[in-house]
């Protein structure tokens, strides 16, 4: 394992010349920090990354054809774009903004360095051949809460098409320009800090969707987010305990958040509508079970029952839909 962490420009020579840049990225030079890290094991950057990405839309989260990952993001130094592409096995990672340097400090964690995966040991035939047609699957940690508690508040009893839309409308308006050579055709923008989320007025959450209930829990958050960022660096319970104090945070939105805040691979996001089914059907044939028969099928995967529920998601075996999806309720046209 090899890394190196030393400021450069934005130019990037790679194996066969220079490094693509994305159609409409702004040709200025920009100041960059660089770090370069050889992950123990292969690793595939969009499944390990997509998580964090909040719909094909979402204005912090980009990929390129020339297979990099772009990233905006709000770091305790400040805002930060980071950008990641595997060349050769080794994880190229460049940086810009006030952040940068917390940004590339964390690049093994982002990347599943903390995981165990070889730790799994499958117990399902669907299991097992998902796990072998994705290879490169790590869980990764962010070491950052907000940024994915608030969207998973957006994602509260709603379809995720109109969490999707609630959260690029109201970081477009009030997140910030993200730091860097980002997509002048899909510029970027980094979350806004919690004073920010704090000041947002009633009309503007209605007008993107989001009830009273989850704007509320959001404010709630807000004032109480360095308490809240504190549990990143807590065991997932009591992670998950800290973050459950606010009132309308409940297991559903702190396990979708200590997944990605913490990296933490048995906790099983219970109170979804759709998982359990899903995983009933996959295991057990079973497309009627509720949280408990999930959390029944998921026991012998104990330790790595999240892990284990991902690679179920990402079978593709789903039971047939009998019932109507959720009805979309657009509160911004009452």
């Amino acid at each position: 394992m090899s890394s190196r962490f030393v400021p450069r420009p934005t130019r990037t020579t790679v194996r066969g010349g220079e490094a693509p840049i994305p159609q409409g990225t702004p040709r200025r030079h920009t100041a960059a920090a660089t770090r370069t890290w050889t992950p123990p094991t292969p690793l595939n950057l969009s499944l390990t990354l997509g998580p964090l990405r909040r719909g094909p839309a979402d204005p912090t989260f980009r990929t390129t054809p020339d297979g990099s990952v772009w990233r905006a993001t709000r770091t305790p130094q400040g805002p930060a774009t980071l950008r990641v592409a595997l060349r050769a096995g080794a994880a190229e990672a460049e940086a810009w903004g006030p952040g940068a340097g917390w940004l590339l400090d964390g690049l093994p964690s982002l990347l599943g360095a903390a995981d165990t995966p070889e730790d799994f040991e499958p117990r399902h035939r669907l299991v097992a051949q998902t796990e072998r047609r994705r290879q490169g699957l790590r869980l990764l940690r962010t070491g950052l809460v907000m940024e994915s508690l608030i969207p998973s508040i957006l994602e509260q009893k709603v379809t995720t098409d109109e969490a999707y839309r609630a959260w690029r409308l109201l970081i477009r308006k009030y997140g910030e320009p993200a730091p860097g050579p980002t997509s002048a055709r899909a510029p970027m923008h980094v979350m806004p800090d919690p004073r920010t989320w704090s000041r947002i007025p009633s009309w503007e959450w209605h007008k993107a969707g989001v009830d009273n209930k989850r704007a509320s829990t959001i404010l709630r958050a807000a004032r109480v987010a360095p308490r809240l960022e504190e549990a990143a660096a807590m065991d997932p319970v009591a992670a998950r305990t800290r973050l459950e104090l606010v009132p309308g945070i409940g297991p559903w939105t702190s396990a979708e958040t200590v997944q990605r805040s913490n990296g933490a691979p048995d906790e099983v996001t219970v109170g979804d509508l759709h998982l359990p089914g899903i995983i009933g059907y996959a295991l057990a044939g079973d497309r009627t079970a509720d949280d408990t028969r999930m959390l029944e099928l998921l026991a012998p995967y104990q330790g790595h029952r999240h892990r284990a529920a991902r690679l179920i998601l990402l079978s593709g075996r789903t039971p047939p839909r009998r019932t109507p999806k959720m009805r979309k309720a657009n509160i911004a046209a009452l």
